[in-house]
């Protein structure tokens, strides 16, 4: 089934008992904005906040890493999320930091999970309704996880890799060291022997997804077929995931997200950073 649903399709869907919607918006450090505080002021009715620094390893001070499975099935039945629920992520942007919400459900097990093709902005242009103020607690559910380990790269793989192929989602810019990095005092560059396959190549202009067929051929151009193993990166294991649903729409494996990504590489004195 796509990962992506239209927004004709979730209003149809708004009051199914097995629905959850999560707003998944995550602002850069050079954005201006937080995530739940938009999320108060208007979004989509029924929907829940789903904070991607919470719903995280809080042991470790690289943002928003991969929690532990039991940590995220806590957290996941907290929400109210169960093993039979259907979920939807979206996001303030279009495809942004959605997909990372749709990326963890996978790597912990959940395949019922999918992204809003062109997030709020598109349902708002639509004129479909939104709600503003405080949302209740959700009922409590029951989430057990099944870890998907092979979804997941760390450092240890990045610096041991052979055959794997790395695609970075950063702008085009960042990857070749030209602009500096949001992340004060973090150098840009790029791992080296990765591709530059910035996020936005995969949208249109209005926040929404490419067709298959386009996405086929974008990953074909970086050197991407259905036997190639990939691992897909960018800042911090956010937009990484945009190429990843991007892959799995295209027909081709969706390989692994490098979570610790660029803040961790660049971060490190042992590891070489490229530019070009």
């Amino acid at each position: 089934m796509d990962p992506l649903v239209t927004t004709e399709w979730l209003a149809a869907q708004l009051g199914a008992a097995d629905l959850v919607m999560f707003d998944a918006t995550k602002y850069l450090p050079t954005d201006g904005k937080d995530g739940a505080a938009e999320f108060a002021l208007a979004h989509i009715p029924g929907a829940r906040f789903f904070d991607i620094d919470v719903i995280a390893d809080p042991d470790t001070a690289l943002p928003h890493m991969v929690p532990s499975p039991g940590r995220f099935e806590t957290l996941m039945s907290e929400l109210g999320v169960s093993n039979a629920s259907r979920v939807v992520f979206y996001d303030q942007k279009g495809i942004a930091s959605s997909p990372r919400g749709w990326w963890m459900m996978g790597l912990f097990g959940h395949d019922q999970a999918f992204v809003l093709d062109g997030g709020l902005p598109k349902w708002r242009r639509e004129g479909r309704p939104v709600e503003a103020g405080s949302v209740p607690l959700p009922t409590p559910a029951t989430f057990q996880a099944s870890f998907r380990a092979a979804r997941l790269r760390g450092i240890g793989d990045m610096l041991a890799r052979t055959d794997d192929l790395v695609l970075d989602a950063r702008p085009a810019g960042r990857f070749a060291g030209s602009i500096p990095e949001p992340r004060v005092g973090l150098p840009s560059g790029h791992i080296p022997g990765s591709r530059s396959v910035p996020s936005s190549s995969l949208l249109h202009p209005d926040g929404t997804m490419l067709d298959p067929a386009a996405l086929h051929a974008a990953f074909a151009a970086a050197g991407v077929d259905d036997t190639q193993s990939v691992v897909t990166s960018c800042g911090s294991g956010v937009t990484a995931t945009i190429l990843s649903l991007g892959l799995l729409r295209a027909g081709l494996p969706q390989g692994a997200v490098y979570d610790g990504s660029w803040t961790e590489w660049a971060g490190r004195p042992d590891t070489i950073k490229e530019t070009d």
